[in-house]
Order: structure tokens, then C-alpha cells, then sequence
């Protein structure tokens, strides 16, 4: 007798390899004969019909659309929801978006400028978040409104933010004087976001009394930040090489305050050596701020004292600043080396988008890899056909 029998017949072409097509069958896999062995206790059931009203997915409701006037008074009257809609109008690089939120930044300039704007910058692992984090809060505490842009790398792949601050600021997060804006630095110089100042202005429109700018922390090229805050903080670790930085210059010429990081537990020695050392290369640079001597000290999130001194420190550089003219004469210098800065981005957009250079420009390209042309050459014959700019 054949055995053949007794093995399931191959399901033909046109048949679905699977027998779960009827409610209640067996899946192919099981043996045939098995319907009632436990260790093949599975079957197919039939689904449940959807109730017609759960049939229709409901879209989410679409956020008004804001108006001129509805930013200016959300901004001025420290609405968070607007204000943080604002940044992002203003971070768009939409033509419409562009235009309004020129008119928006027109609007609230008079209300702008009456805030301590305060860089904080050291290379990556110094601790720049964590400090934030326990000198916001104790400025809040003390009833200062804190605004904190953190402008962290950007993704290659999506543009946005790679970091996240503020998911790392768990306690000032949640405070409600505080507001912590992430932004993508856009891979532009010294990690600052192409409309970081602008940002500014609409947070100081909004009330806030202390601006803190963390930027990615690049090495000596961390320098853009100097150009749009009052003060300058540079953050280094001890034994982690940061001393040479000074022998250098570098980002150390710009600074106004070095802050040893880290200093508690066992590391205080090693962090008050460190402090010392650049102290004494520190005499043998210029100050960054006329009237003002760059020091070095140490500080540690753990230690609230730290803490205070530190922020005595840029108090003390504000009021003496402010006394001198320096403080006044550095905002002026800023302003107007931000129209240079936007006259430039703008010739390099309105460069790129000629039809004439678009058209031009893949094959210039082709022929200075090839080192067929100087790249100088191609350059100028692309300016060239671009003087209707």
C-alpha cells in the first residue's frame, strides 16, 4: 500500500499556500491528523467587523492660522504656544514666511533688547547642559525669566535637532519662568543657528530677562557666538588637554569668562591646578571686552555656591560694561554686523537661484574636477553671468 496517501496534496498554483482562508482551518504548517493534539492547539478566527462610525478616521483638527497681529500679541504677552510658533515662522526659509516674519520682528524691536545675553560654549563631554540646567533653575528661583536656546547639531539627514536639550533639562524644563528652545545649528560655523538672533529678539519681547546660548562646541571654530551675545563663557575640563587652549588662543582670545568645569568630589584639586594654569596664560592675552579682565575659575553643577559665584561674575561684567560704554558699543557693533551678515546670505541665496548659474554650473563644475579649468576661473565666469544680482 502506498504511503503517498497519506501526505496532504500540494496546493496547485492558482490556490493560496495557506488553508487559513477559511474561518476555523488549520494553518499549512500543522500535520495533518493533529486538529486535536494540544501542542497544535491554534485555529484561525474570523475578525470582528468594525462599527461603522469607527470606519471613518477622524483627521486631526488643523491649527488656526495666526495673523500679524495675532503673533505680535501672543509674543508680547509672553504666550509660550505663539511665541514658540513665532521662532519657527522665523526659522523658515518659506518666501511668505520670510516676509511675515520680518513685519512680526518690525513690530516687537522697541520691546527688544532688555536682557543679559550670555554664551556658553566648551568642547563636547564639558558639562554644558548639566550647568545650564542648575544655573537656570537657580535663576528662576531668584525670579529671573530665562529663556535657553540650545542649538544643537543638525541631522544630515533630516535637518532637525540630533541632541535634544530639552529632554536633558528635565528640572528647568518644568519650571514656569523657564523656556527652552532647541534649535538645529543648519551646519553653519560655530554651531549657531542661522536666526539664533532673531530669536532673541522674540524672547526678550516676550519678557525674558536672561538669555543663555549653547552652541554645539566645536573647538576654536566656536567663535560666531561672540557676535550675538553680551557675554562670553567658555566651559573646559581638567586634565582633558582644554590648558593648551589658552597657548593656542583659539576661542580663548574672545572669551570673557574660563570656567573649569566639574570641579567637586576628587577632581577639585585637579580642577583648581587647571584654573591656575590658564590664569596665568590668560595675563598674557588681550581681555576680549575693553575694561574687563578674562579670568578663569572653577564651578560644578553639584555646588550651588559655584553656581552663584559665577553668575556674580556676569553681573559684575554687565554692570561694569554698562558704566563704560563697552556694553552699549558692543550691541551697535552686533546689529550691524548682522545686516552684513544678511546681505551676504542673501547675494549667496539670490546667487544660487540666477536660471543663468543653475544652468551653468553643473558643467563648471565637471570640468574643475576634471582640472580641466582653475576654480577660480569657473568662479569668475559664473559671477560674470550673474550681474543682474
Amino acid at each position: 500500500m502506498s504511503t503517498d496517501s497519506a501526505k496532504p496534496a500540494a496546493p496547485s498554483p492558482a490556490e493560496p499556500n495557506c488553508s487559513c482562508a477559511a474561518p476555523g482551518a488549520l494553518p499549512d504548517w500543522v500535520p495533518v491528523g493533529s486538529e486535536r493534539d494540544p501542542k497544535f492547539a491554534c485555529r484561525v478566527m474570523s475578525g470582528v467587523a468594525p462599527d461603522a462610525a469607527q470606519t471613518q478616521l477622524k483627521q486631526p483638527a488643523k491649527r488656526r492660522k495666526l495673523s500679524l497681529d495675532d503673533y505680535t500679541r501672543g509674543v508680547l504677552a509672553a504666550d509660550v504656544g505663539i511665541l514658540s510658533r513665532a521662532i519657527t515662522l522665523v526659522e523658515s526659509n518659506h518666501p511668505a514666511h520670510q516676509a511675515l516674519a520680518q513685519q512680526l520682528l518690525t513690530r516687537v524691536l522697541p520691546h527688544s533688547g532688555h536682557s543679559i545675553r550670555v554664551g556658553i560654549t566648551g568642547v563636547p563631554g564639558a558639562g554644558k547642559s548639566t550647568l545650564i540646567e542648575a544655573l537656570g533653575c537657580s535663576l528662576c528661583d531668584q525670579g529671573h525669566r530665562l529663556a535657553v536656546l540650545a542649538v544643537d547639531p543638525s541631522s544630515s539627514v533630516t535637518g532637525g535637532s540630533i541632541l535634544g536639550d530639552k529632554t536633558r533639562m528635565e528640572n528647568l524644563v518644568r519650571h514656569p519662568l523657564a523656556y527652552i528652545r532647541p534649535s538645529p545649528s543648519g551646519g553653519s560655523l560655530g554651531g549657531v543657528a542661522r536666526k539664533s538672533r532673531e530669536t532673541m529678539l522674540l524672547c526678550e519681547a516676550a519678557g525674558f530677562d536672561v538669555i543663555l546660548v549653547e552652541t554645539v562646541g566645536v573647538g576654536q571654530n566656536e567663535v560666531t557666538v561672540r557676535s550675538m551675545v553680551d557675554f562670553f563663557l567658555l566651559l573646559m575640563l581638567a586634565g582633558a588637554g582644554d590648558e593648551l587652549q589658552g597657548m593656542k588662543k583659539g576661542v580663548v582670545e574672545i572669551a570673557d569668562l574660563l570656567a573649569v568645569n566639574k570641579a567637586d568630589g576628587d577632581n577639585i584639586h585637579r580642577a583648581n591646578l587647571a584654573a591656575a594654569e590658564s590664569n596665568r596664560v590668560l595675563s598674557f592675552l588681550q581681555p576680549a571686552t575693553p575694561g574687563w579682565k578674562t579670568r578663569c575659575t572653577t564651578c560644578s553643577a553639584h555646588l550651588p555656591a559655584t553656581l552663584t559665584e559665577l553668575w556674580r561674575a556676569i553681573e559684575q561684567f554687565v554692570l561694569a560694561t554698562r558704566e563704560s560704554g563697552a556694553f552699549a558699543a558692543r550691541r551697535e557693533r552686533q546689529a550691524v554686523e548682522w545686516m552684513h551678515a544678511m546681505i551676504g546670505e542673501e547675494l549667496h541665496n539670490r546667487f544660487f537661484r540666477n536660471p543663468r548659474v543653475q544652468q551653468l554650473l553643473p558643467g563648471l563644475e565637471q570640468q574643475v574636477a576634471s582640472n580641466q579649468m582653475p576654480a577660480a576661473t569657473a568662479a569668475q565666469q559664473l559671477l560674470l553671468c550673474s550681474r543682474t544680482l
